[in-house]
């Protein structure tokens, strides 16, 4: 068994005496794991770190064998970010949600193709806009996975304008007016999720409260059957937003 697809590295970790078990992302085939002989050494170390892009090529004498990767790389935005440490924290963030969330060897090209846009604007474009796009990016993964969110109306009045609330129950929207009376118990929905296309973030303020309804859907559907429960690099994005630092 073979095959060959560029990917995104999302976890390396050591394994025996210099080697590593890397897991990619690829269009393709989905998240893949495999052996990289040396892979935790000095030489190869630096190509695996997560958000790497790779050409990887995976070999197994049977499909059901973990295997072995050979990578080679292409381009490491982990790199590119190390003196940006909020929007290094978003890389890894991302990575680690899609190394936890995604079932093994089952293709997501949407997941893929919506990482892939989330590490461009990570290198080029201003924080309203690539912090609009990591939590849009959570929003499809739950969708990806059979949990998407409804915003698009009110769930109570049929509105499409005015929407303010998610219920943390059904995960769909409602209006200021009709979410008043269990305001409290409901997540409030940010501005730039309400809004149709690509608008930014308003705040880090903002970024948090999108992050706080996607965290709730992807503990409740998906980090609750996964061993570890959400990601610490998630966390680490949540706690660092609003310090500033790029």
């Amino acid at each position: 068994m073979e095959w060959t697809e560029e990917g995104i590295v999302l976890a390396a970790r050591r394994h025996g005496e210099g080697a590593a078990i890397v897991s990619v992302i690829t269009r393709g085939q989905g998240r893949y794991a495999g052996l990289v002989k040396g892979g935790a050494g000095r030489r190869q170390a630096g190509r695996f770190e997560p958000g790497n892009r790779v050409i990887a090529t995976w070999r197994a004498r049977l499909a059901e064998h973990l295997g072995h990767f050979a990578c080679e790389p292409m381009a490491s935005p982990s790199a590119l970010l190390f003196d940006k440490p909020l929007r290094l924290a978003a890389l890894t963030a991302a990575t680690s949600v899609a190394e936890r969330a995604l079932p093994e060897r089952e293709p997501h090209p949407g997941v893929h193709d919506g990482l892939t846009r989330l590490i461009d604007s990570l290198l080029a474009d201003p924080d309203p806009v690539w912090q609009a796009r990591y939590v849009r990016w959570e929003l499809a993964l739950l969708a990806e996975l059979g949990f998407g969110l409804d915003l698009s109306r009110c769930a109570i009045s049929g509105a499409r304008e005015g929407l303010a609330y998610v219920s943390p129950h059904t995960g769909r929207a409602a209006t200021a007016d009709a979410g008043a009376p269990w305001q409290a118990q409901l997540f409030a929905l940010p501005a730039f999720l309400a809004a149709a296309g690509e608008a930014p973030s308003e705040s880090a303020d903002a970024t948090r409260s999108g992050l706080a309804l996607t965290g709730h859907f992807l503990e409740r559907h998906v980090f609750l059957n996964r061993t570890g429960g959400e990601p610490a690099a998630r966390g680490r994005l949540i706690a660092r937003l609003g310090q500033g630092g790029g």
